[in-house]
């Protein structure tokens, strides 16, 4: 833990002193700012004036709130989370899918965009395919798939990448930013799954390790601030 932390403490104290958003290392429990006039965000919360930690990551203050971005974490399942998993099994029923979380997934017959023989199941979707799936459905030790909306199915050919699940927003960037800069700058098609998982899909296997390597830059620099700017900049170096 101690080196992690000198880790993202250098990489904090590396940006750049004008930054608008502020952001700090704090740990579970730490008090973060004692203000009556802030809201506790995620992975805070309140105790009287005081915000708390309640999640070792970086707190960062938007507007009057604040909360923190965590550097390390596993995939916490969702209602309407898209995931990208691989499929491990077959029964009369359904599909079972790896989504690389405690709590295994299940894509029922149903949920198939088109009707699909029993019989003939292994030719939808086969042992090893990889699919973008929604979670419709928690239960206690697993969560039910759907395939049925636009962009949803087997994911064919192209590359694989995963990155630590609690690192997604920060690729994907607000409301798709950082995720539609990296498509644009290597003409790939790219699947990112709230489980850290990442489809790949480009013009040809450079393009596709190309972005890749963007993603992972992202995912290596969640804390910092001013990221996409950092991203183009990684860009144009790649470019040389």
């Amino acid at each position: 833990m101690e080196e992690i932390y000198n880790e993202a403490h250098e990489a904090v104290e590396s940006e750049d002193s004008n930054d608008s958003k502020k952001r700090t290392i704090v740990v579970p429990g730490e008090i973060i700012i004692s203000d009556d006039d802030y809201l506790p965000g995620e992975g805070t919360r309140r105790e009287g004036a005081n915000i708390i930690a309640s999640r070792f990551g970086l707190a960062e203050e938007a507007g009057k709130v604040i909360r923190i971005i965590p550097l390390f974490g596993a995939f916490v399942p969702r209602r309407n989370n898209v995931i990208v998993g691989r499929i491990t099994d077959i029964n009369r029923s359904g599909w079972m899918v790896d989504v690389d979380s405690s709590s295994s997934g299940f894509l029922p017959l149903e949920e198939s965009p088109r009707f699909i023989n029993k019989n003939e199941m292994d030719q939808f979707l086969a042992i090893g395919d990889v699919i973008a799936a929604k979670i419709w459905s928690i239960r206690p030790k697993g969560m039910d798939l759907t395939t049925k909306e636009k962009g949803l199915g087997k994911l064919e050919e192209g590359l694989i990448s995963r990155i630590i699940p609690s690192r997604v927003p920060r690729v994907i960037g607000r409301e798709g930013s950082m995720v539609t800069l990296i498509k644009e700058r290597t003409e790939c098609n790219i699947t990112v799954g709230q489980n850290g998982w990442i489809w790949i899909k480009g013009p040809s296997i450079d393009a596709e390790i190309l972005a890749r390597r963007a993603i992972e830059f992202v995912a290596e620099k969640v804390h910092l601030s001013g990221l996409t700017e950092k991203v183009e900049e990684w860009f144009r170096e790649q470019e040389k």
